[in-house]
């Protein structure tokens, strides 16, 4: 099982829509993949529900909020029993061999933040303050040990448009970090922030591993960037307009990290939808329709990416 944290600090960029049709595309291929969704928007998950089957059917009792909630994540329930499986999306991929779950979001999760950064304080002495610091921010990756996540091939986490606490838990849980970027100056202007903020993480999370572990119950991460997808890219001529090349080109200048061949290609009739019906886009164009094939081929790279990082 490969973990794929997706996030940028700018909201807007087209992330639910790289990962609902990420996910899809992937299952498609007859694989298992589960979907997380983190931000408190809830857009990933009304990609695949109606606002009225999320308050009839998950909000109460399967949302994410449910296993952040309460004194400690996971005190109140075990991640795998929030696991739905989109009835929709799946009767779509009935014939490929693969399967798309989700664990669904809350509204209300905007107030996780505050509550987790309350059980950062307290402690009376370094070694309980790093305890406390691997108990929180290892939380999600623990929980995703569970056995009954091993039948996956792949999960996929749609972070919110922030670095909170709960977004540091995708990070500490993932084994990779994919970057949606739209080709304007806000959308890329946190790129390098981002990129120095999950090192720092990643570097402070394995420092109190290595110096205030629990006994081996935490282990050290390698949490890796895929690179950046740019998304909604406007092309005319056959290549993306010139404002937008700009700043793709000073992205692969300047960025800490690499940027993926493929991209998202600005396309309303395909994506302007927002996943209303359940199902996403790239499972209901034709084969040969020309932002599907874009799409394939990008599928195509990252995984192959995700391949080559988990055999590092």
């Amino acid at each position: 099982m490969q973990v794929i944290a997706v996030m940028n600090y700018k909201g807007g960029v087209g992330k639910t829509t790289l990962t609902a049709n990420l996910g899809a595309a992937v299952a498609a291929r007859g694989h298992r993949v589960l979907l997380i969704d983190l931000d408190p928007q809830a857009n990933l998950t009304f990609s695949f529900y109606t606002v009225e089957q999320w308050r009839e059917e998950l909000r109460k009792d399967t949302t994410i909020m449910r296993w952040y909630e309460g004194d400690a994540p996971g005190r109140e329930v075990d991640l795998h029993r929030l696991v739905v499986t989109p009835p929709l999306v799946n009767h779509h991929l009935a014939d490929t061999g693969g399967r798309l779950d989700l664990i669904s979001s809350h509204l209300k999760l905007i107030d996780i933040d505050l509550r987790l950064a309350a059980r950062l304080g307290g402690g009376t002495t370094l070694g309980e303050s790093k305890r406390k610091f691997l108990d929180l921010h290892g939380c999600l990756a623990r929980a995703l040990r569970h056995e009954s996540f091993q039948e996956y091939d792949l999960v996929l986490i749609d972070c919110a448009p922030n670095f909170g606490l709960v977004t540091k838990t995708a990070i500490v849980a993932s084994d990779h970090v994919l970057v949606p970027a739209k080709a304007d100056y806000l959308s890329t202007l946190g790129i390098h922030y981002l990129a120095g903020n999950c090192d720092d993480l990643v570097a402070e999370y394995n420092d109190y591993v290595n110096h205030g572990g629990r006994d081996g119950a935490d282990q050290p991460i390698q949490t890796r960037f895929l690179g950046v997808v740019f998304t909604m890219v406007k092309i005319y001529a056959g290549k993306p307009i010139g404002t937008q090349q700009y700043y793709m080109q000073d992205v692969r200048l300047n960025a800490q990290i690499g940027v993926l061949n493929g991209m998202v290609r600005d396309s309303p009739r395909h994506f302007g939808d927002a996943g209303e019906g359940g199902v996403p886009a790239m499972l209901r164009a034709p084969l040969t329709d020309e932002v599907a094939v874009e799409f394939g081929r990008l599928t195509t790279e990252i995984l192959d990416a995700v391949e080559a990082g988990a055999k590092q």
